[in-house]
């Protein structure tokens, strides 16, 4: 097989990525922590669906990740925006 070690090597180890940022999802001491592990947890997702993409041979799957990013971008821009507004208030 000609992808071998995306089965075997990059799969794994971007399964252990999801696995540790969860958990600093969920450990997070600050919601600053906890917004930047699920914009790490989306990327790290992205890049799960485009081993997919490749393993398949579907570029559809690149354009779902393309949105994903996109949405996860404007979301963590607009959280941004909305800390710095609540520490102007106080």
């Amino acid at each position: 097989m000609i992808y071998a070690y995306l089965y075997y090597v990059i799969l794994p180890i971007l399964t252990l990525s999801v696995i540790l940022i969860f958990y600093r999802f969920l450990k997070g001491p600050s919601i600053s922590d906890r917004v930047i592990a699920l914009d790490l947890l989306i990327t790290t997702g992205i890049g799960i669906i485009a081993v997919y993409s490749i393993i398949v041979n579907q570029s559809t799957f690149l354009d779902i990740a393309m949105i994903l990013a996109l949405i996860a971008f404007l979301s963590t821009v607009a959280f941004s925006y909305y800390l710095e507004k609540k520490r102007n208030n106080e």
